[in-house]
């Protein structure tokens, strides 16, 4: 059994048909006995429409609140990508990075990874 990670950007998983696809791609995987590890960007335009939202709200929105803003585009992802994988019978769970152990240095909107 192989580790794989993948990676699906904007627009691989910019509607439900292409999340569909992805899962379908992941299912594919699982079923050659691989485990896998999936990492998704927010929907095509997502993150355009958030940072949209939040200048409508302010001309100078607070870097971190800006930072969790924009993280809510991934987080529908992965529970939708979650959703259509149990749907074919994979079993998924949605994780955000810190939920993972992922730590950053405080330096919002273009933060390093510190772990």
């Amino acid at each position: 059994m192989s580790l794989i990670v993948q990676k699906f950007g904007g627009t691989s998983v910019g509607s439900a048909e292409r999340i569909r696809a992805v899962a379908e791609r992941v299912k594919r995987f699982h079923d050659a006995g691989d485990a896998l590890v999936v990492v998704v960007s927010a929907m095509s335009g997502e993150t355009n429409r958030l940072t949209e939202l939040a200048h409508a709200m302010t001309d100078n929105p607070a870097a971190r609140e800006l930072d969790v803003l924009l993280s809510t585009g991934e987080q529908v992802t992965i529970a939708l990508l979650c959703m259509c994988l149990h749907d074919i019978g994979v079993p998924a769970r949605s994780f955000t990075g810190g939920q993972v152990g992922i730590l950053t240095d405080t330096a919002h909107s273009k933060a390093r990874i510190l772990a």
